[in-house]
């Protein structure tokens, strides 16, 4: 913003000092109320006029994060809106990068800045409802192995001397200001991009009856303590460019990790049946943490055993089980937990046969799949060679 507003002030070096000021902050104002941070309509807000006072500060704002808490806050009424408010080419660049396989752009000149210069657009003649159509059906069924997960490795950080100076914030929540909007980034719901071990974020909501869960935001503040429901956000930025450790050794350490804290549920709910890698990757996580519940189930059964073992021998060692009836009470809750523990430990080990058993018949059906998809190639470069054979002939 600091660069554009030289560059407009050199433009206008001809008119005299008060007439450029004013061209220049009619311009400002056009380029922050509808390119920045732009809504539906024609009106351009008035609350960003003070910003403009002093031209010289321009390039002292943060207009990236207020960008960012501007478009954040538009997608939250997306299913109220029929367009998207903000700097649309936000979205459409990261689409490039993360989704390569929707086609939309193709790479030209790696490393340009700004990144949109490293794409060029693909035009499509098809009318707009029709790409939309499209672009939703292949959003519903892109496989797991489509996305590209770390875009920005080997990037040269020469380039992008702000990168450097933003380490600092890297895996750590921060709030994006944006005049009377103020929404959480949370950098963990991203970290996987970067290569980082990521964790899920609990959204603070108010939940009534017969709601779908964490939906519901209205009247949160006058029911809320936040200095306890975001305790871990202020300790964030009490420690803020410190660094970030994690306590996961390795991708499995965390992987198991994760399925112990949030079980299969996490895994659930896919929308893609004909999708075979998929259905590995789900497969993969509900084994995961069933293994997890089960060793967490054994180590509770062998407590249990333990427990029973002594509170048996201290009954054995009395005299009469009737001089302390208390502990032959605690002898058979504990013998009733233990066999309940086991019958669950039983029946989570068959789940797990079950989930290999699963994923082995997957895994051959992605083969068999990946096998007919080559035949045709196969055949059709038989035929090929065939009708050379015979036109050599």
């Amino acid at each position: 913003m600091g660069q554009m507003t030289e560059d407009a002030r050199a433009a206008m070096a001809e008119e005299e000092g008060d007439a450029a000021d004013r061209d220049l902050r009619r311009f400002l104002t056009l380029v922050i109320g509808k390119l920045i941070l732009g809504t539906k309509g024609d009106p351009v807000g008035c609350r960003r006029l003070p910003l403009l006072k002093d031209l010289s500060s321009m390039g002292n704002y943060a207009w990236g994060a207020a960008l960012l808490a501007h478009l954040f806050d538009s997608l939250g009424t997306s299913s109220r809106e029929t367009g998207v408010a903000g700097f649309f080419p936000l979205l459409q660049v990261w689409a490039y990068y993360h989704l390569p396989s929707l086609g939309r752009g193709v790479a030209r000149r790696r490393g340009a800045v700004p990144l949109l210069q490293c794409w060029r657009f693909c035009r499509d003649e098809r009318s707009l409802r029709r790409q939309v159509t499209l672009i939703h059906d292949t959003l519903d069924t892109i496989p797991f192995g489509h996305v590209r997960w770390t875009p920005y490795v080997g990037e040269d950080d020469a380039t992008q001397p702000w990168v450097e100076r933003g380490h600092p914030y890297f895996g750590r929540d921060i709030w994006l200001h944006c005049f009377n909007t103020v929404v959480p980034l949370h950098h963990r719901l991203v970290a996987q991009t970067l290569g980082l071990h990521q964790e899920v974020v609990e959204f603070p909501t108010r939940q009534r009856p017969l709601e779908r869960p964490g939906r519901n935001f209205r009247g949160i503040q006058k029911v809320t303590d936040w200095t306890v429901r975001v305790q871990e956000q202020l300790d964030d930025w009490d420690q803020r460019g410190k660094e970030v450790v994690s306590e996961a050794t390795s991708d499995e350490d965390y992987f198991r990790a994760y399925a112990r804290r949030y079980g299969a549920q996490v895994y659930k709910g896919t929308r893609r049946p004909l999708d075979p890698e998929g259905r590995i990757s789900s497969l993969e996580g509900i084994l995961h943490s069933t293994i997890q519940q089960r060793d967490d189930l054994q180590a509770v059964v062998d407590q249990l055993r333990a427990e029973l073992d002594r509170a048996q021998q201290m009954v054995g060692g009395a005299s009469s089980s009737r001089e302390d009836p208390g502990r032959s009470v605690l002898e058979g809750q504990l013998a009733s937990a233990a066999a309940r523990a086991e019958d669950a430990l039983a029946q989570l080990q068959e789940r797990e046969q079950e989930l290999r058993t699963a994923l082995a018949r997957t895994t051959t059906l992605e083969a068999e799949m990946a096998e007919l998809r080559l035949r045709p190639e196969v055949a059709e470069v038989a035929r090929w060679r065939q009708e050379a054979e015979a036109a050599a002939r």
